[in-house]
């Protein structure tokens, strides 16, 4: 907080107790209005005096989804990277007719093995908290705690970092996220009988068949591994209400979300579908369109790495601003996605 010197100004009470500053009008000193209590009366008032205050501080409207949208893994100190391992197996022949033996061959295939490692990625996230040595003080008098306001205002700020690190990655340090990695296949949703694709101008099934549309495309290109069956369907806000509230028909007690949950491969299949939102997903598609992300959530597949929560570091006397600066740090990965054909984007809901 800058200093400003407020400099100085002459002002005069008359025998009625009116104060003036020779201009013949109320004044204003340091914010507050110095005003009569009532006409008949010779008692003057500060406004502040006369206020309700209202204790509640009311901090800003946002949101942030990140931290259910996918997998956390926690630890790892302050390392540079992130990295992990992978194999690929190959045996002669095939795995179809290679393994067929006849008594007394000695041509026995091998498997073999094809290690690989990845690299991702971890970038530190620093900021300070500053308090002036004499709010400080004043703070005393209001009994309000700034260091509890100034680090609300810290984790805020930390989340809706970690929200742009997941979704869409830094782009000034060549990092993407869930919803835009080069390497995932984007296509758009098939128009319905209304010749649009947005999920508005679409009855339920139609919406279904987009569903499940996607889920089948991305298992496929998974080989159809049982256990790569996406899970997770990331949506804007928008099109994740109008499913939630919106009923199957006009005679039905469903919504088309519960329509949705009761009648997708994944849940057919054993697993359990989760709808995610975010900001991000708005506009995100090709010509900003509005995108869907189906993908497995799971940290085999996906995961982001909190490498060092943040934390607290160490408090500093800061003599040429007067105040105490209070380093908060933390060290987080870019989104790690292990297998891209475990994600699609679908463009156009």
């Amino acid at each position: 907080m800058p200093y400003n010197n407020i400099g100085s100004t002459k002002y005069t009470i008359d025998s009625a107790g009116h104060i003036s500053n020779g201009a013949g009008t109320s004044s204003t000193v340091m914010g507050m209005m110095a005003n009569d209590a009532a006409p008949s009366s010779a008692n003057a008032f500060l406004m502040s005096e006369l206020e309700k205050r209202d204790t509640l501080v009311r901090k800003p409207l946002t949101t942030y989804t990140w931290e259910k949208n996918i997998p956390v893994k926690v630890g790892g100190g302050w390392a540079e990277y992130a990295s992990n391992l992978n194999i690929d197996y190959g045996l002669s022949g095939g795995t179809a007719n290679g393994p067929v033996h006849a008594n007394g061959s000695n041509s026995v295939p091998v498997v073999q093995g094809n290690f690989g490692k990845d690299l991702y990625k971890a970038h530190i996230v620093a900021m300070f908290l500053r308090i002036n040595e004499f709010d400080a003080e004043r703070a005393q008098i209001t009994g309000r705690s700034l260091d509890q306001l100034l680090t609300d205002g810290v984790r805020l700020a930390y989340e809706k970092h970690m929200d742009a690190n997941v979704f869409v990655g830094l782009s000034d340090y060549g990092t993407t996220g869930l919803l835009n990695n080069p390497n995932v296949i984007a296509q758009s949703v098939a128009k319905g009988a209304s010749t649009k694709t947005t999920w508005k101008d679409k009855t339920a099934d139609e919406i279904l068949d987009d569903i499940n549309g996607a889920i089948t495309t991305v298992w496929e290109r998974s080989g159809n591994d049982m256990s790569a069956i996406p899970n997770h369907i990331l949506l804007p806000f928008g099109q994740y209400n109008y499913i939630a509230t919106t009923k199957v028909s006009p005679l039905a007690e469903k919504t088309i979300l519960t329509f949705l949950q009761e009648n997708n491969i994944c849940n057919i299949n054993g697993g359990d579908l989760v709808f995610g939102m975010s900001n991000y997903a708005k506009g995100a598609g090709a010509s900003s369109t509005d995108r869907m992300a189906v993908y497995v959530d799971d940290a085999r597949f996906i995961a982001v790495e909190e490498l060092q929560p943040l934390t607290r570091r160490r408090t500093i006397y800061n003599s040429d601003a007067l105040a105490m600066d209070t380093l908060y740090a933390a060290n987080v990965s870019e989104v790690e996605m292990f297998y891209n054909q475990t994600i699609g984007y679908f463009d156009g809901i």
